[in-house]
């Protein structure tokens, strides 16, 4: 057990924990913790014309991604970019509607040869642009964390399925299987390749989020989700060996054992669902991540309290990263995220 005093440079405390050291306290980052509930954020997004414009420019990219470092001192920053980059570096054109949320013209099975991802990486050039400078801020001791939506992900929104069910998608997966695959097979290709230059680009390790994993039965999550992830995971590490990957397919509950073992993932991302018992049993398997409930943030109090104890008491004991089971919601008061983050390392 580490005493939680070393924090020289270079001591990436995550970056040990990825590789299945267990450390007390635990690393800290926060998914979505660069976003509207720190005024510094909004400040400086009312400079942006648009929320694809402020994910392209690399310096207000980095600094976005330095703002949660500077107030909270986490053990990792996560890139600010959005998992949308990777469809619109293939030519489909993505917009983010103020109050509503990203919209795609909905991409057609049929004419997928039409996805050119042959110039991504040109197209995604501000995105490792803004890795190289943050890196480049950061303390030694933080780890730099890149990102990518995963293909099931990223095809419900590119076939356009809305809904909480996804059920235009799953649909979709269904009825046109050879094309769906077809789809899935390309963003497996673009994601394994956004990752890669990621970690060229300065990232200690990266974050698969598959967000609506958990909406699909056994064979299409295996399917869509863990076969997908096993082969981005495979061409990840044939062109970086030693690179570090978390899973977070949000949803997996019972399935997250298998998805582990198959995928070859370091770390598994847990949403607040997964009771903690479960946590526990994983955790003798992989590295596990999580699995902080939101509100239980927005909540502070007690109920924080009690939050992080739970999780505490059960996998403290392991390797594990302590962070939400989602993304920081924007009415979260920063008190309180100050408080988990005290309540973390203070004896």
């Amino acid at each position: 057990m580490d005493d939680g005093g070393r924090r020289g440079s270079g001591d990436r405390r995550l970056m040990r924990v990825l590789g299945g050291e267990t450390l007390s306290p635990p690393p800290v980052w926060l998914m979505r913790q660069a976003g509207r509930f720190l005024p510094e954020y909004r400040a400086l997004r009312a400079q942006a014309p648009d929320f694809l414009a402020f994910c392209y420019d690399p310096e207000m990219a980095s600094e976005a991604t330095l703002q949660p470092i500077r107030r909270f001192g986490f053990d990792a920053a996560i890139i600010f970019s959005d998992i949308l980059v990777v469809p619109d570096a293939l030519g489909q054109r993505v917009r983010f509607v103020e109050g509503e949320g990203p919209r795609l013209d909905p991409v057609d099975l049929d004419r997928l040869d039409a996805l050119d991802g042959a110039r991504q990486r040109e197209h995604l050039a501000p995105v490792y642009e803004a890795l190289r400078r943050t890196r480049a801020a950061l303390p030694d001791e933080t780890t730099l964390l890149g990102f990518a939506g995963a293909p099931w992900t990223l095809a419900t929104y590119m076939v356009g399925s809305e809904g909480a069910d996804k059920a235009d998608a799953r649909r979709l997966a269904f009825e046109k299987p050879e094309a769906f695959d077809h789809l899935i097979a390309r963003l497996v290709d673009a994601v394994a390749d956004h990752l890669v230059a990621q970690l060229e680009a300065g990232a200690d390790a990266v974050q698969i989020f598959d967000s609506w994993a958990g909406v699909l039965d056994a064979a299409a999550f295996e399917r869509v989700v863990t076969a997908p992830t096993r082969a981005i995971v495979a061409k990840v590490r044939a062109a970086k060996p030693e690179a570090r990957i978390i899973g977070f397919p949000r949803g997996g509950g019972g399935k997250l054992a298998a998805y582990a073992a198959a995928t070859g993932v370091d770390a598994v991302g847990l949403d607040w669902a997964v009771p903690l018992g479960r946590a526990r049993e994983l955790q003798k398997k992989v590295v596990v991540q999580g699995n902080l409930d939101p509100m239980r943030l927005v909540a502070g109090g007690a109920a924080l309290d009690d939050g992080i104890d739970a999780i505490l008491g059960a996998l403290a004991e392991g390797p594990f990263v302590f962070n939400l089971g989602h993304g920081v919601t924007p009415e979260t008061p920063i008190a309180n995220v100050e408080r988990l983050v005290r309540r973390l390392r203070e004896p």
